[in-house]
């Protein structure tokens, strides 16, 4: 089972450890499941650009980002070279270490599903 390490650009906030997620899972249903604060208006089907994520490490391991992804990335806060949207950031590999930063969420208006 894969592992995903969450980072916050708001670093008063604990980094979160999310274990043993299932191959086929996107890094935003691992948010959910961890109780891991990440807004996502669109509810997860890459419509917005909400779910703003920095995947630094183990992007290997995830399905590769779609010219629609990247419309919606140009949208978001501070968009980077190492940003993706994690509704869209499956899992191909049980065996994957990913490390993800989430944006400072109160500069995003939105909320949580």
């Amino acid at each position: 089972m894969a592992t995903i390490k969450f980072k916050f650009e708001d670093t008063s906030i604990p980094e979160v450890v999310a274990e043993n997620v299932a191959k086929g899972y996107s890094v935003l249903e691992a948010t959910e499941d961890f109780d891991v604060h990440l807004n996502h208006n669109c509810g997860g089907v890459c419509a917005c650009s909400t779910c703003h994520i920095y995947v630094v490490k183990g992007d290997l391991h995830l399905e590769e980002i779609s010219d629609k992804e990247e419309d919606f990335i140009d949208r978001a806060i501070n968009p980077r070279i190492e940003s993706r949207l994690a509704c869209q950031c499956i899992i191909l590999d049980e065996n994957a270490q990913i490390e993800v930063i989430i944006p400072d969420q109160k500069n995003i208006i939105g909320h949580e599903h």
